[in-house]
């Protein structure tokens, strides 16, 4: 299998990989951004009518200007922006290699992927955490009826469908399956929606739900699910509903395990935070670095696109300061 060498190997085509590339391009250093799937995959896999809660210019890089046609982006715009920049900077981006394990070699690092192997003096690893959903847990989870990723809301119209989750995905996807005619009913383990729930939906939701157009049990959870049914564990007791959809919106985790197996150190506690230099994003390995919101380890909600963007800035001012 043939080794290309860089002085540098991204892992992650999100974002921040390609702000890290940009960033090692104006450097004048050699780099490989590798991506698992298609570019910026996390944002692909939004909601297909999914807004954004932060306006455009913050989720700009490269100071490539982020024009939208609203104060609020919207998932489409933000994958035609992405394009963009990587056209416009012609960035070195390898597409659906993922990218199966990082090992020492010498002074350098070899990263392989199934098609090939890349030999670099520095990792940087910007992965996100959108690979793995959290899981119920639940007897009945694996069926084909039940979705951890919400795409578009028409396939849902007129179905009985079961949303999880109480946070801004699964408060979209209550209203816009609602809204295309699905029987809609939601399962939230606390007292109502969350507070980071986006401004404007957060009473069209509590709305709804005060109506009864859309039925809300709160203080629940989900027991089981069978093809015709899903039992949900209520303070009142067990309710069993007819369901033809079960969609499931309580989070995605990420992949920490992959962090371990190269050897990065992660907090004993339950949020497993990375070990890494706040100056220079430099983790316990040597001229490994870690980028975006990879870096909260399960606290996913404190890093976004616009307050990791100056990530890349840091770990290309340390890698220069290694060249120097």
């Amino acid at each position: 299998m043939n080794t290309e060498k860089y002085d540098i190997v991204i892992i992650g085509g999100g974002p921040i990989g390609l702000a890290c590339g940009i960033e090692a391009q104006k450097a004048g250093l050699s780099y490989a951004i590798l991506e698992k799937g298609c570019l910026v995959n996390s944002l692909y896999n939004y909601p297909a009518n999914m807004t954004f809660f932060s306006t455009s210019e913050r989720l700009e890089i490269g100071d490539v200007p982020f024009v939208s046609n609203n104060a609020k982006p919207t998932r489409n715009e933000a994958l035609e922006y992405y394009r963009r920049v990587a056209i416009h900077r012609k960035l070195n981006v390898r597409l659906f290699e993922e990218v199966s394990e990082v090992t020492k070699s010498d002074e350098n690092y070899l990263v392989k992927t199934r098609k090939k192997n890349y030999e670099a003096t520095h990792v940087v690893i910007a992965s996100g955490f959108y690979d793995i959903p959290q899981k119920l847990g639940v007897k009945g989870e694996d069926l084909p009826k039940v979705t951890h990723y919400y795409k578009d809301p028409h396939f849902y119209a007129f179905q009985k469908v079961l949303v999880v989750g109480a946070n801004n995905s699964a408060v979209d996807a209550a209203l816009e399956t609602w809204r295309k005619g699905a029987d809609v009913t939601m399962v939230i383990r606390g007292e109502g929606v969350g507070e980071r729930v986006k401004y404007w939906a957060k009473p069209d939701i509590e709305n709804r739900i005060k109506e009864g157009s859309i039925k809300a049990y709160f203080n629940s959870e989900v027991e089981e699910i069978t093809e015709g049914f899903v039992s949900i564990k209520t303070p009142e007791g067990i309710v069993k509903i007819e369901n033809d959809w079960v969609i499931s919106m309580t989070g995605y985790q990420p992949n920490l395990a992959f962090l371990k197996k190269v050897g990065i150190n992660l907090s004993a506690d339950e949020i497993m935070k990375p070990q890494y230099d706040e100056n220079s994003m430099e983790t316990n390995l040597p001229n490994i670095y870690l980028a975006g919101v990879i870096c909260g380890g399960m606290n996913t909600h404190s890093l976004f696109i616009e307050n990791s963007r100056v990530h890349a800035e840091r770990i290309i001012e340390k890698i220069k300061s290694n060249f120097d």
